[in-house]
């Protein structure tokens, strides 16, 4: 399908989601590290009343966020849940709260070495709360970018704003080292991928993999704290799951250090009351984000001890099933197997299955969607712009 046919079905409402245009957000890559900060100011984890903005630093200082609206309205946001200005040696993280849903803000951070008062400031980055109240929203998605940097400077060319970015898991291949995080979270493949787009991620079963995987929550901001949460943008009401890893938890190459098992049965009791919600509960689409797919094309048992891996995640669906069928769940779109395919609903499965390609450069695809009152779509391009797969939702009576 053309991008011009594709945009032309869609309401003024749902084309108000980019914030700046497709060329400028290819145009902004992250300038050179500064004498204080390491990585650009990377916006996470957008809410309707705010976000949290993320970067790295290179030693001990103090960081806050300046904001301004185009009416001359401005303010900061400089302290922390437990009184504290905003510091830390390796990594600066200060929510912004109160802001207005919908609301265009240009936001920069200021970080003051603590120990000589040295001051650097970034330049104004564009950025807008959600808004549940659209009547429109777009978004789009990667996914199993393993640190490709290729792959990942191609995917932000391509991809245009939206109002969020969605990273399906699978950032890494596993944390062996610990001076991997931020760049590979904070600055990937050189660029700052939240030019025009914050970020949401979903974690992957690699990104639990390593001896310093248990550090990533400290560089990724989720909106309520934890790998899963949900959200309404516009139209469409938003759950993302942590899947966990591909084989049980008592495979000997995790060493004792994972409890998915007991994530997935904590995820099953919080969606019992969160689909409840009646800004979720109520919304005309919904749709699931998880890194492994909860369905696949062979679903037979896997030889655990001569390499085998769980191509969908049994263990996931079996603790959420009910759940989603109950929430009348229309869409999960999944990364993990590295082959992109479509699996349209079934009477035993009454939600499509979507899945992302892979890391390399001709392997990878992005995901684009957009949703007014009429339709949500997803269109699936690889990064030559061919349409691998077009999915249209409609409403939900």
């Amino acid at each position: 399908m053309k991008r011009r046919h594709f945009l032309g079905h869609l309401t003024t409402g749902a084309l108000a989601g980019s914030l700046v245009s497709s060329a400028t957000t290819r145009a902004q890559t992250a300038p050179a590290a500064g004498r204080l900060m390491l990585t650009p100011m990377v916006l996470m984890a957008p809410r309707a009343d705010g976000c949290e903005a993320v970067w790295a630093v290179r030693q001990l200082a103090k960081g806050r966020i300046e904001w301004r609206t185009d009416d001359g309205t401005q303010g900061e946001a400089a302290s922390d849940a437990f009184g504290f200005v905003p510091q830390g040696q390796k990594i600066l993280r200060v929510r912004l709260n109160g802001l207005k849903s919908g609301q265009t803000y240009r936001v920069r951070a200021v970080t003051t070495a603590t120990d000589t008062g040295e001051t650097e400031t970034t330049d104004w980055k564009t950025f807008r709360p959600l808004n549940p109240a659209a009547k429109g929203t777009s978004f789009v998605v990667w996914n199993d970018t393993h640190v490709n940097n290729a792959t990942i400077q191609q995917l932000h060319e391509k991809t245009p704003a939206a109002d969020f970015l969605l990273w399906n898991g699978d950032t890494c291949n596993d944390w062996k080292t610990d001076d991997i995080l931020v760049p590979t979270l904070l600055h990937p493949g050189e660029r700052d991928i939240t030019t025009g787009r914050p970020l949401f991620v979903v974690w992957g079963n690699h990104d639990v993999r390593g001896k310093h995987a248990f550090e990533m929550p400290g560089l990724v901001a989720t909106p309520e704290g934890r790998p899963f949460y949900a959200f309404r943008s516009g139209p469409v009401a938003f759950i993302c799951l942590h899947t966990g890893e591909d084989k049980p938890d008592t495979h000997p190459s995790f060493g004792g250090r994972v409890a998915f098992d007991r994530l997935r049965r904590e995820q099953a009791t919080w969606l019992t009351d969160t689909l409840r919600r009646p800004e979720l509960r109520d919304a005309p689409y919904r749709v699931v984000f998880c890194h492994i797919p909860l369905r696949w094309v062979d679903e037979g048992p896997q030889d655990y001890a001569k390499g085998g891996f769980d191509r969908h995640s049994g263990r996931s669906r079996a603790a959420w099933h009910d759940a989603l069928v109950a929430w009348k769940t229309q869409l999960i779109i999944s990364g993990h197997t590295h082959r992109t395919t479509w699996l349209p609903p079934t009477a035993e499965f009454p939600y499509g299955q979507l899945i992302g390609g892979g890391p390399a450069p001709q392997a990878a695809t992005w995901m684009e969607g957009r949703a007014d009152a009429g339709r949500l779509q997803i269109v699936v391009r690889d990064l030559a712009g061919a349409v691998k797969h077009d999915v249209t939702l409609k409403p939900l009576a």
